[in-house]
């Protein structure tokens, strides 16, 4: 491990442990205390894809263990045909858990049909955003829902491979003559792999971000993969600057998609780092 990771690691343990309590209550920032948080107004979250081998509950109990406050369901924790009260069940789960389930994703909508289930879904189980990727032909519908739910569109990136949205600029090209609600889930690590920069697009859509997709890459090229937070080649410290700069308040969510079998350790690792580098954040 090297100096510097060390040090983030070591500043993120001496946090104080909360009491279950505060734990369970609305948490301000994932439980940690406002004067160690580095003055940013976003919180930090999970994707569940993360935890893509594990049930509801046990992505539930491996969040929380993480002093996550946010999660977002892919459907593997909530099948996208699951009736309003199975909605409404899973979100009260999480509530009682000290979870706010914020969003759902990613979700891909090929038809009519998919958008309008989707946002069915999502309002019936209380949550603010959807990270998704619509067919281009839907955007209408998808602003349409939006303007009649309140529920954010975050359209996610994914890089080299992906057709229609690659990067962040691909996303605001198709969606930037719809309501800003419609916007995008910046994926640092597929933005960076297709040669696209994530600081430039935090800087240049900040009124389009709705979500933001955190790791570390081992390379920015097509062959690069997840690795530990710091101990890739992207400019983490510096994406955390850029979003305290410009007010994002939303959720910046830790989707740790190695160790597939046994992801709590490795998202742990990642989440100390993070907090460290946010309570050395001036």
């Amino acid at each position: 491990m090297n100096s510097s990771r060390r040090s983030f690691l070591q500043a993120a343990a001496a946090a104080p442990i909360l009491g279950a309590a505060f734990l369970n209550s609305q948490l301000a920032f994932a439980g940690i205390p406002e004067s160690e948080t580095g003055g940013v107004k976003f919180r930090l979250g999970l994707a569940s894809y993360s935890f893509r081998k594990f049930d509801r509950a046990n992505a539930i109990r491996m969040c929380v263990r993480a002093r996550l406050g946010c999660i977002c369901f892919k459907d593997f924790h909530l099948k996208m045909d699951a009736t309003d009260e199975e909605c409404r069940a899973a979100a009260e789960e999480c509530k009682k858990a000290g979870l706010n389930l914020y969003a759902c994703g990613t979700v891909y909508m090929k038809k009519p049909e998919d958008v309008v289930n989707a946002f069915r879904y999502a309002k019936a189980a209380g949550m603010n955003t959807i990270v998704c990727a619509p067919s281009p032909e839907l955007l209408p519908l998808v602003e349409e829902k939006v303007k009649e739910t309140g529920i954010y569109i975050a359209i996610h990136n994914h890089g080299p491979g992906d057709k229609v949205y690659p990067t962040p600029e691909s996303v605001i090209e198709k969606v930037g003559k719809f309501d800003k609600r419609v916007g995008l889930c910046i994926d640092v690590g597929h933005t960076e792999r297709i040669g696209a920069s994530v600081l430039k697009s935090i800087f240049d859509y900040k009124d389009r971000i709705h979500d933001f997709h955190f790791k570390d890459i081992t390379e920015k090229a097509q062959k690069g993969h997840g690795t530990l937070c710091g101990e890739g080649v992207l400019a983490l410290p510096e994406y955390l600057a850029a979003l305290k700069q410009i007010g994002y308040d939303r959720v910046v969510s830790f989707e740790w998609e190695e160790e597939a079998d046994d992801p709590l350790p490795g998202l742990m690792q990642n989440v100390g780092y993070t907090r460290g580098l946010l309570r050395m954040m001036k």
